[in-house]
């Protein structure tokens, strides 16, 4: 078993419970085992959800997350488990798109990260926030934003 992957609580559990918000969410990481390289890793999400907050009506997306670790890497199954528990959540897309930035940056401490939500139109525009958190150059130098 490669270190760090005995602290990991969601996955392999066949017991899913679903968080209903991202304060019950539980994101985990595991260790970066190569620290020395910089790499990129990009994670997709082609369904997520939230909620207008002032309509309750749906609000449909995909988030995009691309970081060059540092230490840490988030666990896919904790993430998708955080992001599915917005589906009840009244946010705003720009506020919603910080805080799964500012969230996962607190968590990572990666040397880059960034997260793009590119919303479904609603009334005819598209919003579709892009937040870049950590060292802005090697981002640049990435071809992250």
């Amino acid at each position: 078993m490669v270190s760090g992957a005995e602290n990991l609580s969601l996955l392999g559990n066949t017991e899913t419970k679903y968080p209903q918000s991202p304060e019950e969410a539980k994101l985990e990481v595991i260790p970066n085992l190569w620290t020395e390289n910089d790499y990129v890793v990009n994670l997709d999400c082609h369904e997520f959800t939230c909620l207008c907050p002032k309509t309750a009506q749906p609000d449909f997306a995909q988030i995009e997350i691309s970081y060059i670790p540092k230490d840490f890497l988030v666990e896919s199954k904790a993430l998708k488990l955080y992001l599915f528990s917005y589906r009840n959540e009244g946010i705003f897309h720009e506020f919603v798109t910080n805080k799964i930035a500012n969230d996962l940056q607190e968590l990572l401490q990666a040397k880059a990260l960034v997260v793009k939500g590119k919303f479904m139109p609603r009334g005819g525009i598209a919003i579709n926030p892009l937040v870049v958190l950590g060292d802005r150059d090697l981002a640049k130098e990435f071809k992250l934003i």
